[in-house]
């Protein structure tokens, strides 16, 4: 089992704004209030949102999504006794709580998170902002990742007319939301209509990120994934290989999104018989994966799956029975 990756940090960008946000508020608040200590409180609670965001947004870029939780609940918290519980410092909030659970495989938490900060922002910002669109996305990801495809695809196709009117066709934000609806049709199988999308995201993230960039990237990993699905491996091979080399160097060597794109390219190797290639490549995803999404995630299923199944094709049926069992009920606590 492969997997397709989703940009990490572009949608996270616009939470980030939420200390723009909250800075604004706080000075228009401050002009309307005549108490000193209730100025010196609101600015200490400010100041706690800044670094408890601060820190999560670290914990973010290193993959440790459950660590990151409680300090987006707690600013969450603070932002909503402080401003009221509905105001885009909430939305902002919400979304990226939405994320943490998502990545967590906790969907269910995360579905009402999404559609909650959608719904504020269309309200306060009208349905056409692109931070309406990074809801969108998010929201669109979310099925997308639960099989749920016809419910994911109109919101992909909004969030693209969306921030191709508002910031233009060459736009990295464009690029992202072109990797999503690729990613989406390669998912059910519409080869044709994902590798232009691909293409496209691709030359846009090159252009106006740097080749090296995490977007880059995510882009090299699905468009590999999109070769190989089609059997295309001399052309997936490289893709993958240079997806890594960026992963690793950008996000770090144990971050979850390196462990997918090891897994993805130990799968090609597996599909070719190259299994000695191919098995330190697993073993080293299944352990970026337990350790930083913990020992339940559906990554770490996949990833104790597909190893078995290596150990399987080579007759190695001693090892890979324990790995089949710890499968079955992995999947059993998902249900």
């Amino acid at each position: 089992m492969k997997r397709t990756l989703r940009n990490p940090f572009f949608w996270l960008t616009v939470f980030v704004g939420c200390f723009t946000l909250l800075t604004a508020t706080h000075q228009a608040a401050s002009r309307q209030t005549n108490s000193p200590v209730l100025l010196v409180q609101q600015s200490d609670e400010f100041e706690e949102v800044k670094r408890l965001v601060q820190q999560a947004r670290q914990l973010y870029d290193q993959g440790k999504y459950n660590d990151a939780i409680p300090l987006v609940e707690k600013a969450l918290t603070i932002v909503e006794n402080a401003l009221g519980s509905e105001n885009l410092a909430v939305a902002k909030s919400l979304d990226f709580l939405g994320q943490l659970h998502n990545y967590q495989g906790r969907y269910d938490e995360a579905e009402p998170l999404y559609l909650r900060s959608l719904a504020m922002r269309e309200k306060i910002l009208g349905k056409n902002h692109p931070d309406v669109a990074a809801s969108l996305n998010n929201l669109g990801g979310l099925y997308s990742d639960q099989g749920r495809y016809d419910e994911a695809e109109p919101l992909y196709l909004r969030s693209l007319a969306i921030v191709e009117k508002a910031l233009g066709k060459y736009h990295p934000f464009v690029g992202i939301s072109l990797n999503s609806l690729a990613t989406l049709y390669q998912n059910q199988g519409r080869y044709n209509e994902a590798e232009p999308l691909y293409l496209r995201s691709l030359a846009i993230s090159e252009k106006a990120l740097g080749e090296n960039h995490p977007d880059v990237g995510t882009s090299l990993n699905n468009l590999a994934l999109l070769y190989q699905n089609q059997r295309r491996y001399d052309e997936a091979e490289p893709l993958y290989l240079r997806s890594l080399a960026i992963g690793e160097k950008a996000l770090g060597e144990n971050h979850p999104l390196v462990g997918t794109t090891l897994n993805n390219l130990a799968e090609l190797y597996r599909s070719q018989r190259r299994y000695n290639e191919a098995e330190p490549l697993y073993l080293r995803s299944l352990a970026i994966r337990e350790k930083a999404l913990g020992e339940n995630h559906p990554d770490v299923a996949t990833s104790l799956n597909n190893l078995a199944l290596l150990y399987k094709e080579q007759g190695r049926l001693d090892e890979a029975e324990p790995l089949f069992q710890r499968y079955r009920e992995l999947l059993k606590k998902q249900r």
